[in-house]
């Protein structure tokens, strides 16, 4: 019998692709809210743009499984991922700081 529950270190590393096709990157890490005990957010690391990946949070809500291809589906095209918050490889991100909105439905609110 299957059933919808994994681990959190099966989701990291799972390609997620665009509404156009396009593989926009990898889940790199799940942050969980630590109240609600819920995924707020998936963290999504992108290819390698001259030698640095970038990092953008996705609401976890905006991914959809997808069992045919063993990865993860986003609404999003790879413009409207990188018009969203982003850290740089070695950059200070606060990543539990929602404060700031953006103009993208796919990333938190407040």
């Amino acid at each position: 019998m299957q059933h919808t529950m994994v681990p959190s270190d099966r989701v990291e590393h799972v390609a997620v692709y665009g509404c156009d096709g396009t593989k926009l990157g990898t889940i790199e890490r799940l942050m969980l809210d630590k109240v609600s005990g819920t995924v707020a957010y998936a963290v999504i690391k992108t290819g390698r743009l001259l030698g640095i990946h970038h990092h953008y949070p996705v609401q976890w809500s905006a991914l959809k499984y997808d069992p045919g291809r063993q990865a993860f589906q986003a609404e999003l095209t790879p413009e409207q991922l990188s018009s969203g918050p982003c850290e740089f490889d070695g950059d200070e991100f606060d990543w539990g700081d929602r404060s700031r909105p953006y103009p993208h439905p796919n990333y938190w609110s407040i």
